[in-house]
């Protein structure tokens, strides 16, 4: 494993390619992460990605490209596996609140002995399909920021991602070089769903053609959606 002088190095390097700033104790808190990361991953299946360069790139410096937007905001992250993006996300900005979603309750654990070995607050991972979650009150349309990474195709997506977001808040949906033709076949679902793509962002990370679409909230979701557990995702809307 890199030693933690080399990985700060690279890191704030990278970052710096990127004109995102890193400070020293933020640094402290990825490379603990990562340890944890690696070290779960020996157990469990948290990532395919087991080069640290690797994980620098692909998974925190891609996860953090949108902390401007999330800053002192109330964020949902769908399916977030490792806690990407949300983690690395909580790391750069302390004063959000953010909670980590995903139906696999290893990965759940993995994220809440994470957030506790870090000392982050107003973060947790809960064990929950968004299907279920949706339908509680606290829950449904209460967020101003909607996050989700490698999650599903953009019709799956957006239903699992819109009944969370508040009326002028925003899904933001991280693909990969095809996000724009996704989202171009998705516009019909995301206005079923009460959103209209605000923008799309395309970026390189280290060469990796990346996407951001951004979708704003302009009225509620019907309370029937999303559909049933499984069927969001056999059978996407048109």
């Amino acid at each position: 494993m890199m030693n933690i002088n080399d990985f700060k190095k690279f890191f704030q390097e990278k970052a710096e390619e990127n004109n995102i700033s890193i400070s020293e104790e933020e640094c402290n808190k990825f490379y603990l992460y990562m340890q944890n990361l690696l070290e779960w991953n020996e157990k469990i299946n948290l990532t395919a990605i087991k080069d640290e360069k690797e994980i620098i790139i692909k998974h925190f410096l891609d996860s953090i490209i949108i902390k401007d937007e999330i800053v002192e905001k109330k964020v949902l992250d769908i399916g977030s596996g490792a806690g990407f993006p949300g983690i690395p996300l909580k790391i750069m900005c302390d004063n959000s609140d953010i909670l980590l979603m995903d139906a696999v309750n290893k990965k759940v654990n993995f994220m809440n002995d994470s957030i506790e070995k870090l000392e982050i607050n107003n973060i947790k991972a809960v064990h929950c399909r968004a299907e279920d979650l949706a339908y509680e009150k606290i829950h449904r349309e209460n967020y101003d920021i909607v996050i989700s990474r490698a999650v599903a195709n953009m019709n799956t997506l957006v239903e699992y991602m819109l009944p969370f977001v508040k009326i002028g808040g925003l899904a933001i949906c991280f693909k990969g070089p095809n996000g724009a033709q996704e989202a171009e076949l998705a516009e019909k679902a995301i206005s079923k769903l009460g959103g209209k793509i605000e923008k799309i962002v395309t970026y390189n990370i280290d060469e990796n053609m990346r996407s951001l679409i951004y979708i704003k909230k302009e009225k509620n979701t019907e309370q029937i959606y999303p559909r049933k557990q499984g069927k969001p995702l056999k059978s996407p809307l048109k």
